[in-house]
Order: structure tokens, then sequence, then C-alpha cells
């Protein structure tokens, strides 16, 4: 009778010393949860001294930008225009800072030094609200919320109507699967559009960038993820997409790069080179590289 005592006790002495420690878990996550509200109520609000957003006109430039993250500076002295109503893309090596360019634009981040000018206009000078009704944009990354796939496309242009949604997917070849599905425009996707493949995800952003058609355009490879099939279609898309806007693109396929009216070359935080296709393919230097390093991919898959 000792023995199944003693066994009962320890059994429930041991579960009160589990319920403590997972009390003690529980209160340094909620501390550490605290301490990072404090911190967040502490920052400065990015756009408390923004004034509205009305640009004349919708030239970018970067004026000697430079930017660190954790120590590190990422960019050293960018000076580049892209001219308003053009196409510019970038390339370069990975890591080499051609995202971070773009993050600048939109204000992701701000500058350490020099300054981003849209329209003539330091973007620091303008509430983030107005900034974001100039941009649209298409990332490899594509995050979607948990609401419908009308709401989805809706979220650059709230007010949009059901036919200028439609229209929209049309446009970027996301109609026929979204149609096909039982509650078709209605149906709720699963956070970050789980319920979707990475070309779904990546046409339904697309058909939101083209509901919202803003004067200014960021693509991060938009055509990244999207079966062969219907990456014809959807260049046509984009290009109906970016016509008479300013483009910035992140580009990693030839065909993207060529037609470009300005290639920027970046590596390690600099731009090594800059120009149309026709002036780069002469010169020695990354773009060359770059050139023949796809001809030969296409040369190797149409041989094997």
């Amino acid at each position: 009778a000792n023995a199944l005592m003693c066994i009962v006790m320890s059994f429930l002495v041991f579960g009160q010393i589990k319920l403590f420690g997972m009390g003690m878990s529980m209160l340094r996550l909620a501390s550490a949860s605290i301490d990072r509200t404090l911190q967040t109520e502490g920052m400065e609000q990015m756009d408390e001294k923004g004034k509205a957003f009305s640009p004349k006109g919708h030239v970018i430039e970067f004026k000697n930008v430079h930017f660190s993250y954790e120590n590190k500076e990422i960019l050293h002295g960018i000076d580049v225009t892209l001219p308003d109503r053009t196409t510019t893309a970038v390339i370069g090596p990975s890591g080499s800072g051609k995202t971070t360019l773009c993050n600048l634009i939109a204000r992701f981040w701000d500058v350490d030094s020099g300054s981003v000018k849209i329209g003539g206009k330091d973007v620091r000078e303008y509430t983030l609200e107005s900034l974001m009704e100039q941009i649209s944009m298409v990332f490899q990354n594509v995050y979607l919320f948990a609401d419908t796939i009308e709401n989805n496309i809706k979220f650059g242009r709230p007010q949009a109507t059901h036919a200028e949604v439609v229209e929209a997917a049309r446009k970027a070849c996301c109609a026929d699967f979204i149609e096909a599905l039982p509650d078709g425009y209605d149906t709720v996707i699963g956070e970050g559009g789980a319920s979707l493949s990475g070309g779904e995800k990546q046409r339904i952003s697309i058909a939101r960038a083209m509901l919202k058609d803003s004067p200014i355009v960021i693509l991060d490879e938009a055509t990244a993820n999207v079966d062969p099939e219907n990456e014809d279609r959807l260049q046509k898309a984009i290009e109906e997409l970016t016509r008479d806007k300013t483009i910035i693109m992140i580009a990693h396929r030839l065909k993207t790069v060529r037609n470009a009216d300005q290639i920027l070359v970046v590596d390690e935080g600099r731009i090594v080179q800059k120009g149309k296709h026709e002036e780069l393919i002469g010169q020695e230097g990354i773009y060359a590289d770059f050139v023949l390093g796809r001809k030969e991919a296409i040369g190797w898959k149409l041989n094997t």
C-alpha cells in the first residue's frame, strides 16, 4: 500500500512540476511579446510628417543612395535615373542588391544617405498610403490573404466592380481556373494562398496589379512560376499592364531583358554596367556572361 501511495504521489508531483514548467515557458513568451510591443510603440511613424502624393510625372531617381542592413552596407552610392514611361531591367548575381533597389522605391526601407525621388520629390516627403497609390508590385514571393479570390484581386482597389475583377483575371490568364472552382470568384483561399499552386498565386497577383493600374510597376520576374503553356499569353498581359508606365523589373530571362529601354547590371551593391542590350552585349562583363549563360542553357535543353 505504501509503495502504491508513493507511485501515486510521484505522478502527482511530476504533473505539478510539468505544469509549473509550462507556466514558466508561457511567462517567458509573454514577456518577450510585451517587450516587442513596447519597442513597436516607441518607433517613429514613417509617414507622420508626410503630405499627399501628387507627382508631376513618374521619373524615378536614385541620388547617391547608400543603404545598410544589420550593419552591413548593401548599396554603395547608387546614382541612376529611370525615365518616365520607360522599362528598366535590373540583373545581377544573387544578393547583389537588385531587390533592395525596388524596396527603396516602395519605401519598405529608408536610405541611410542620399535620396530616392519620384516625380522630383523624395519618397520620404509623402505618406505611405499616397505613395502606394502610385505603385503596383508583383514579386516572386506572392502573399494572398485568407479571403475570397475576388477580394484578393481587389486588394489594391477595393471599390472595383465584379466585372472589372473578371476582366483583370481574364487578362492575367487566371479566369479559367478561377471559374472552374465550385464557388468561382467567391472561393475562399487559405492563408498565404496555400490551396493554390505557385503559378496560380502569381497570376492572381498580376490580376491584382492590373486592376490597381498604378503609373509605376515593379516586377520581380513575374512569369517565374507560370507554366510554359500560359507564359506567352501572360507576357502579352504584362505588356498591357506596363504600357505607358514607368517600369522596373528584376529579370532572370533573356527575352524579358533584351527589349528593355535601359538595363542595369548590379554587382555587390553597385551599378557596374548600364545601357541597352545592343550596347552591353559587345562589352566584357556580367551582362555578356548572363546572355551567354542563357543561350547555353537553351541549347542544352534543346539537345537533351
